[in-house]
């Protein structure tokens, strides 16, 4: 079986396009910290919104039901944190407040993240113009359709800090 690398993942130009998008003036270290947070919310709304369209096929009524998530270790992600709702608000001045309180949200879901997630998207100097153009971008990424190994984000993460390393 041959080693997969990050050049297997398919979407890492993509993912390295939005970095640049951000550029600009911003230090590498700032925009590095955005693109990471925003692929880790994107990957984690991708599964979680997989499996809750599983579940409502499968019409038993438990596509609410936190511990149908956390059994296949997806993290819960309440309604108004789901990369949709995130979306709809990329062109508007309220993108930063928006992925920040999609963020508290899934903390508060999911008690392994609790104080871990990024939560300065609304700072004034970020540019919201250019962050509501990343998160198009990202829009147009389905990450899960590269595979549901755990591994994905791992080796997604590694692509960009190496690219940002450069």
């Amino acid at each position: 079986m041959a080693e997969k690398t990050t050049a297997s993942i398919g979407f890492e130009k993509q993912i390295w396009d939005a970095a640049c998008v951000l550029r600009g003036n911003m230090d590498a270290s700032e925009y590095k910290n955005v693109v990471l947070g925003l692929i880790f919310l994107k990957y984690i709304s991708d599964r979680f919104e997989e499996k809750h369209k599983e579940l409502v096929a499968e019409g038993d009524g438990f596509e609410e039901d936190i511990d149908e998530y956390t059994s296949e270790g997806i993290f819960f992600v309440p309604q108004g944190a789901w990369w949709g709702d995130i979306a709809e608000k990329a062109h508007t001045p309220e993108i930063g407040t928006a992925i920040d309180d999609a963020m508290r949200a899934i903390e508060k879901e999911n008690r392994r993240l609790k104080d871990i997630l990024p939560k300065n998207f609304a700072r004034p100097e970020l540019d919201k113009r250019r962050l509501g153009e990343v998160v198009d971008l990202f829009t147009n990424i389905q990450m899960i359709e590269h595979g549901d190994e755990k591994d994905i984000l791992g080796r997604t993460y590694e692509y960009c800090l190496s690219k940002f390393a450069e």
